[in-house]
Formats: structure tokens, sequence, C-alpha cells
């Protein structure tokens, strides 16, 4: 396998540490196709993208992980999400345009931090700590210490091309000697943005943990898919109920109903909204990209 849009997970074998490695190439593109982002907004959602994966494969589920950003400066709301399929898909909305070099206060200004957990079968689980940090990296840090109590860093970078990230974290019910954690911290803290980029992965582990005794598994391939459908939005017309959709075709003719995400329309006409609240088969209008 390439290395390419993979997912990687390695183990420290004498110390209770993990880490995970995530590369994100076609997949992020697929993600840029569909917005013009600014290059400050990119820098971010990429990175975003590249964490919630990472987060996503430390829990044991069926659903989804979305992480987000909302607050009150240049880059307002930032959403990524990651499912237990290793699938991708993201947004964000602007202000104004940040710059790249931008610390996490001049991006955002003051706001929260979202990670909401959609497990099949289950009620969603959210937890919510303050956009704190030089970074976006520090601040999903600072989640996990209030939240979690697991000693846990991650190290992420994004540019036009691609999106990365690196992640250690203690093993829960394995913590190791406090001079091994920060051993690795250190050993890990000297990578360079041009190492995450651009470094094929086990040679960017070998660079930074040549001394380490690390297992390193096989990698798991990352894609991006949006979850939108026909269904889920005949689902959203009829909680708007039938009353405004009437009004809708008569005033257009049509409903048109857009996915943030991907960037597709779905129009319905009126045999179609007669189909959505009647429940009959008759064939749908066809979906406008």
């Amino acid at each position: 396998m390439t290395e390419q849009d993979s997912f990687r997970r390695f183990l420290f074998e004498e110390i209770g540490v993990r880490g995970e490695l995530v590369r994100l190439d076609s997949s992020w593109q697929a993600v840029l196709e569909r917005h013009p982002y600014p290059e400050g907004v990119r820098h971010q959602l990429g990175q975003a993208l590249a964490a919630v994966v990472l987060l996503s494969a430390t829990i044991k589920f069926k659903g989804s992980l979305i992480l987000q950003a909302r607050s009150a400066g240049p880059l307002h709301t930032l959403v990524a999400q990651a499912t237990h399929h290793r699938t991708i898909r993201g947004l964000a909305q602007w202000r104004a345009d940040p710059p790249v070099s931008a610390g996490l206060a001049d991006t955002y200004g003051t706001g929260h931090l979202a990670l909401t957990i959609q497990n099949e079968g289950a009620e969603p689980y959210q937890g919510i700590v303050g956009l704190e940090g030089r970074n976006l990296a520090e601040a999903i840090q600072n989640y996990f210490s209030q939240s979690e109590q697991l000693a846990t860093r991650l190290w992420l970078a994004a540019d036009g091309e691609r999106a990365v990230g690196l992640f250690i974290q203690e093993i829960p019910a394995r913590h190791g000697e406090r001079q091994d954690w920060e051993r690795l911290v250190m050993l890990a803290e000297t990578v360079t943005q041009r190492e995450l980029l651009y470094l094929p992965g086990e040679q960017l582990l070998y660079r930074l943990f040549n001394q380490e005794r690390v297992r390193v598994f096989e990698p798991e391939t990352v894609s991006f898919q949006c979850s939108c459908s026909r269904e889920r939005i005949s689902s959203v017309l009829k909680a708007l109920g039938r009353e405004e959709i009437d009004s809708m075709i008569r005033e257009t003719g049509l409903v048109e109903v857009g996915c943030e995400f991907c960037n597709r329309r779905y129009r319905f006409d009126a045999v179609d909204v007669e189909t959505v609240f009647s429940d009959l088969a008759f064939p749908a209008s066809t979906v406008k990209h």
C-alpha cells in the first residue's frame, strides 16, 4: 500500500504509550474541490481533518466522531468528521482569511471546541472545552487533559497538497515512568512541518524514535465520503412540514437543498414533494451537481 491517504498505529513496546500517524492526500483534495477555501482557512481545516481521524481511532465505536470549533473570530466555524470506516468530510466558514502564521487567538478569537461521538444505536456524547492554546493541536490536548486525564500530544500540519497528523498517548491502565513519556515528547517535538508533510511514515517514525523499540502496524486506507443522500434530505423536508414545502413549490416550482460538505444539490419538484409526504415510490428527479 502507498503512503497516500493512510492511517497507521504504532506502539512503544516497552513503554505504556501508543501512537498514530495519518496522511491525507486525495481525500484532502476531494474536500478542497468542493469549496474555494483561502489559504489560512485551508490550513486549519486540513489540520482538523487529520486530527479527527487520529482521535476517532482512540475509541471503539460504530458511527462518527465530529470535531467542531465555533468562535467569534475570523474563522468562526470549523467542522471535521471521521467515521469508523475511516471516511472523512469537513467544512469551514469564515469572515476573513486569517494568516497561516496566526495563532489560535487571532484565527478563532473567543470560542469553544466540541468533540461529539455519534455511536450507532446510542445517544450522542459531547465534550466541550475552550479554544485555548497556541494552535489547534494544543486546544485538542486541553480536551484530553480535562476530560480523559490521559497524557496526549498531537502534531498537525496541512498545506494545499496534503494534511498530516502525529499522535502519542499514554495507554489507559498502563502508565509508564514519567521520564519515559517526557523523553518521547522531547523526541517528537523535534519534528518539523516539512518532515510531517513530506517524509514517508516509516521514515518519519525512524527519524524521531530510532532509539526506541517501536512496533508499526499495517496501514489502513482513509477516503473522502459524504453521508448526504436524497433520503436524508427527504427527512429534512418532512421535518419542515407540508405547509412550508408547498409554499416553496408555489413560489418557485421546486425546492432545492444543498449539502454544505460536498456541494451536491438536490431538487424536488411538485411530484417529488408529493412522494416525500405520501411515501409513494415515484421516480425521483435527477441529482444536480
